[in-house]
This record gives C-alpha cells, sequence and structure tokens, in this order.
C-alpha cells in the first residue's frame, strides 16, 4: 500500500516487524521529553512513538513496524493514510483551510450533510450540524433534544461511555479514569440497566421492560428529553443488548414524545458491515451522532437528526469555530466515497468471519476467554478467572492487561475495554488483510500460552 506525502509517493510494507526493544531507544528519548512537558492525565497505552502509518500499520520512530487492531480507536476504518483521504484533504488545503461555517460558508460542509441524510436509517428529511468530537456532538444532541421537547432529564445505560466533558462525563458509568475527582458534574442525567446478554441472562423484551420501568419509576417519561444510546457499546466492552431490546425502547420513546438518540461515534461508518450499526437493529433514531472514522484521521463529528428537531434551535445556538472545517468535510467526502470504491462494508463482514472464527478457536484452548461477541470489525473477547466462564463470570483484568502487552512487544496494538477492565477489544481497518489478522491471532494464541 502506498501513502503521499506532498509530491513523493512511499511504500509502508503490510507486516509486522521488530527491530529493536519496545520501546525503542528513540521512542525512549521522545518519552522522557514528552514526561516534562505533557500532564500525567494525557497518558498512553503503550509509549511508542509512531513516524508513519498506513494501511493497518503503524511504523515507530525506531522502525518497528505494529498490526494496528485499534485504527486509532475505530478512526482510520478507511486506513492509515488511505490515498484519496490524503489527496482530498491536501487539495483543499491549497483552497480553503478554514472561514467558518457560520459567518462564510462553503459546499464541504453542505456536501457531509447531504451524505449523512443518504447514509444514515429513515426516510424522512433530515439535517446535520458538523462540531469536532464525538463528546461534542453528544453534547449538541442533548441540548437540541432539550430544546426541542422543553424537558431537561437525559437517560442513559449502565456500562456506557459518551465523552470526556462535563455533561458527558456525566452520562459516562465507569468513572475511573474518566471523571474522578472533576465534579461537580451536569444534573439531570439518569442511568437505567442495559441489556447485557453474557451476564443478565435476559430475553431482549425482559431487558426492556426492566429499563423501561426503572425509568418511569425513577425520573418518569414526562421529564425525559431524550435516551441516549450506543447500538454497540464502546468502552463498555462491545456489549451487543439482546434481540427486541433497542426496538422496545425506540417504541417507548416515541410514545412518551422522548427523543431517541444512537451515540454512533464508535460503532457507525461502516465499522459493523452496515453504514451504521442501528440498521442491524431495525432502528430508525431521531437523532444519530458520527465521529472517529468519518474523516479517515481528521477531526471532525456530526450530529443528524429528523428536520423538525434539528431546526429546534434558534439561529446562531448551534455551531463552533472549527466545526465542519473545509479540509476535515473534504477528508468525510472521500471516506464516503471511498466506503463504496472499495466494497467496505462487505470488508467488515469479512473482518468479522475471520477473526471471530480466529478467537472462537482461541476460546476452545483457553477458559479464560468467557465470551466472544461483536459485529463486522467490532470485536471483543471477554476475559474471566479460569473455570468461571459459564457460571459467576469473574472479569479477569489482569490476563488483560498482560495479553495486551504481551501483544506490544511483539508487534501488536491491541486495545482494552469493559466496566472491570477485562475485555479487549479489535477495530482494525477494514482494508487489512486476512493475513494480517491471522498473524496477530498467533500472537495472542502465544500470549494467552504465557498466562
Amino acid at each position: 500500500m502506498t501513502d503521499i506525502i506532498g509530491s513523493s509517493v512511499f511504500t509502508v510494507s503490510q507486516e509486522r516487524k521488530i527491530v529493536t526493544a519496545i520501546p525503542g531507544p528513540k521512542s525512549d528519548a521522545l518519552h522522557a521529553r514528552r514526561l516534562a512537558v505533557v500532564p500525567t492525565g494525557v497518558s498512553s497505552v503503550l509509549p511508542v512513538y509512531i513516524a508513519r502509518a498506513n494501511g493497518a500499520i503503524l511504523v515507530d520512530v525506531d522502525g518497528n513496524q505494529f498490526i494496528d487492531m485499534g485504527a486509532g480507536i475505530g478512526v482510520t476504518t478507511v486506513g492509515h493514510t488511505e490515498a484519496a483521504v490524503v489527496e482530498a484533504a491536501s487539495a483543499q488545503l491549497h483552497d480553503v483551510t478554514h472561514t467558518l461555517f457560520t459567518v462564510t460558508p462553503y459546499e464541504g460542509y453542505v456536501r457531509v450533510a447531504e451524505l449523512l441524510a443518504e447514509h444514515t436509517p429513515g426516510d424522512f428529511a433530515k439535517k446535520t450540524m458538523l462540531a469536532n468530537s464525538g463528546a461534542e456532538a453528544v453534547e449538541n444532541a442533548v441540548k437540541i433534544a432539550r430544546k426541542h421537547t422543553r424537558r431537561v432529564g437525559v437517560a442513559v445505560l449502565e456500562h456506557a461511555y459518551h465523552g470526556r466533558t462535563n455533561l458527558t462525563m456525566a452520562m459516562n458509568f465507569k468513572a475511573a479514569p474518566y471523571s474522578t475527582g472533576f465534579g461537580p458534574f451536569a444534573g439531570d442525567v439518569y442511568r437505567a440497566p442495559n441489556s447485557y446478554p453474557y451476564h443478565d441472562g435476559l430475553s431482549g423484551a425482559e431487558a426492556a421492560t426492566r429499563t423501561i420501568n426503572y425509568l418511569e419509576k425513577t425520573v418518569g417519561s414526562y421529564d425525559l428529553a431524550c435516551l441516549v444510546v450506543e447500538p454497540i457499546q464502546g468502552e463498555g466492552g462491545f456489549v451487543v443488548p439482546a434481540e427486541g431490546f433497542l426496538p422496545a425502547l425506540q417504541a417507548w420513546c416515541t410514545e412518551k414524545g422522548i427523543v431517541f438518540i444512537a451515540d454512533e461515534i464508535q460503532s457507525g461508518m461502516a465499522r459493523t458491515g452496515a453504514y451504521f450499526a442501528s440498521e442491524h437493529f431495525g432502528l430508525v433514531p431521531d437523532m444519530i451522532t458520527s465521529a472517529k472514522g468519518i474523516a479517515g484521521g481528521l477531526p471532525l463529528a456530526a450530529v443528524t437528526g429528523r428536520a423538525d428537531i434539528m431546526d429546534s434551535a434558534l439561529p446562531g445556538g448551534l455551531g463552533g469555530t472549527f466545526g465542519g472545517n473545509p479540509v476535515a468535510t473534504a477528508a468525510a467526502i472521500a471516506v464516503f466515497a471511498e466506503i463504496e470504491r472499495l466494497g467496505l462494508l462487505a470488508e467488515a463482514t469479512r473482518v468479522e468471519q475471520t477473526l471471530s472464527a480466529g478467537l472462537l478457536e482461541l476460546q476452545k484452548k483457553y477458559d479464560v476467554i468467557g465470551e466472544v461477541r461483536g459485529v463486522g470489525a467490532m470485536i471483543a473477547i471477554e476475559l474471566v478467572q479460569p473455570g468461571t466462564g459459564q457460571t459467576t463470570k469473574e472479569p479477569n483484568p489482569a490476563a488483560v492487561t498482560a495479553l495486551a502487552a504481551y501483544a506490544a512487544q511483539h508487534g501488536v496494538i491491541i486495545l482494552t475495554a469493559g466496566t472491570y477492565g477485562n475485555v479487549l477489544r479489535f477495530l482494525p481497518s477494514l482494508t487489512i488483510s486476512d493475513a494480517l489478522l491471522e498473524d496477530a491471532l498467533g500472537v495472542l494464541d502465544a500470549g494467552f500460552a504465557t498466562l
């Protein structure tokens, strides 16, 4: 695969290669500089410093090549430095870098809104506002829902993660490290039980009844502006709800006048084999938030919703200095085109088949793997204490930490997740080859053998 920088073209071989200790001497030197000027709170999973990237491979300053099974936490879905995205952003840099859409607009913002209207679920009229980050998109979605309904309550689900701003920290389920010591937080946020089939054993209908009853009793539907859900939870551990759970919640929201918001920041943009994971569940959300994979590595986020809801805000009530930056929108337009040109919806299914099959084989060998779950290129394994996988399902965060460290030392970047830190999650680029997936699985197999 090739990467284009200016007029030069260079190739990053799509292979794992370790040539120094991990981290290497150049990374160690950079890390010493970093410790002097970057706050402790801005931590890194692995202190190797990346110099180049292409496809599914990261190259550090010491020349080590890593298989990237995280894609910047689901950002480089089309691959690192994908040529069409780089070319589109580079061309835009020569034309306009910034004007601020709310002062003097430009076509790129409009085109991204058109593409989102076309590719999000629902055949009704939709409108989109663009922002910088996922958390900012969630904040704006809640703000718009409150304005539309003239209510203040915000309902979220257990194990949810929505961001690091004041409001989204209040919406998160897991406190440490995201919100510890940062309060006081925004009020009128209510947390309800989620569907977690591996642990609760409930059908979708049973789980939905539990969630709805909880919200009716603790806050009352008449005070709720919105229910915000991740169709497949991200930081919570790639929890896939039981069939029927989400449609039942949406039906209840519609009946009660509550805005149903799908947080698709991690699960959207072809990640699961559909443009948005909501499609797998038959959902047609009132609003959808997008970010991460939408612009191929450039900062961009969006709130897309029913036109009547989105138009609730007064002129000037929505916006931001860099929201919908021209360079980022140019990249996003290219991402949509590349998803179609490269057939990436089908490629997500291929990734799922290869990765899930390999992980299920590992589950047969290692009883610390309690469950393999996920959809498309959004797959996870939940690790439990040996012998407890079908009984107490006791979390095993130590195994997760050891495996992620082992994989990193051997050239594979794997992310952790889960409320209890006992989930390994896999978010590779949709362009990753089966050969790289199988190589990563082989490293993981060797890591399990060391436990």
